[in-house]
C-alpha cells in the first residue's frame, strides 16, 4: 500500500495556491502509514467467528447470518440440476412373483442438492407375459416403497401400469413418467419393479416370452432416468 503526502501549510484564503493542504492531511497521512501492514495483510479470515474453506468450482460465498460458507448460487425454479440414468439392454430377467419384484439393471440413484428439488422419474421397459390370459403389472418405487400407483380399491392391485401378452415373438413397450418430492439431500435410489398376475405366468423384460433364436428374435432395450430440478 502506498501513501501520497501532501505538502502542509495553510491554504491561503483566497486559493491562491492550490499546492498547499491543511497540515491535518499530513497527520491523516501519519496514521494510515502507520497501518499500512495491518491493511495489507488484511483478510476475511482475519475477522471474528468467521470460519472459511476453500471453494469449489461453482460455489459462492455467502453469510448464513452465522457463518461463512462456501454453497452453490440457487438455480431459478424450474432449473434442471443434474440428469442421472440407468439402461438395460440384456434379456436375462423374468419373474413368477405375484409380488412385486425390482428389475434387476433398472435402479438409479440420485443425491438432490437441496430439499425443495424435485425428481422428475421416466422409465421405459421392454415388458411381455407368457400366458395368453395374463396380464404383467409394472410400477416405480423409492426407497422399496411404491410411487406413482392407483388409489386403494377393495381388492385390486395398485399398480403404475399394466402389459397385457402380446404376440409370441413381440413385446409391448411400458412407460412411466412423475415427478417426486423425496425432500432429502441424501442418495435416493428409484427402481422399476414387475409381478405377473397369477401362477404359472411369467412376465419378462427386453425379450419376448417366445423368445426364438432366429433372425427374427431380438433382445430390446429399457432405460430408467432420474431429473433433478430445482424447486
Amino acid at each position: 500500500m502506498a501513501v501520497t503526502r501532501l505538502s502542509g501549510g495553510t491554504t491561503p484564503a483566497n486559493g491562491s495556491d492550490p499546492r498547499t493542504f491543511p497540515t491535518i492531511w499530513n497527520a491523516t497521512a501519519d496514521v494510515i502509514e502507520a497501518n499500512e501492514t495491518a491493511l495489507d495483510s488484511l483478510a476475511l479470515t482475519s475477522l471474528s467467528g468467521v470460519s472459511i474453506t476453500s471453494p469449489v468450482d461453482n460455489q459462492l460465498l455467502t453469510y448464513n447470518g452465522t457463518n461463512w460458507v462456501n454453497e452453490a448460487p440457487a438455480a431459478p425454479a424450474g432449473s434442471v440440476l443434474q440428469v442421472v440414468s440407468a439402461t438395460k439392454t440384456d434379456a436375462s430377467f423374468s419373474t413368477t412373483s405375484q409380488s412385486f419384484t425390482t428389475v434387476t439393471g433398472l435402479t438409479a440413484t440420485i443425491t438432490p442438492t437441496s430439499t425443495s428439488s424435485k425428481i422428475l422419474v421416466f422409465c421405459n421397459a421392454s415388458m411381455s407375459s407368457n400366458v395368453s390370459a395374463g396380464t404383467g403389472y409394472a410400477r416405480l418405487a423409492r426407497g422399496g416403497s411404491a410411487i406413482f400407483i392407483g388409489d386403494a380399491s377393495s381388492s385390486r392391485i395398485r399398480t403404475g401400469t399394466t402389459i397385457s401378452p402380446p404376440s409370441n415373438d413381440t413385446t409391448g413397450q411400458t412407460a412411466l413418467l412423475g415427478e417426486d418430492s423425496p425432500a432429502t439431500v441424501s442418495a435416493t435410489t428409484y427402481a422399476l419393479e414387475i409381478r405377473s398376475d397369477r401362477v404359472a405366468s411369467t412376465v419378462y423384460v427386453n425379450r419376448s416370452h417366445n423368445n426364438p433364436n432366429n433372425n427374427y428374435g431380438f433382445t430390446a432395450f429399457s432405460s430408467i432416468t432420474l431429473m433433478e430440478v430445482a424447486g
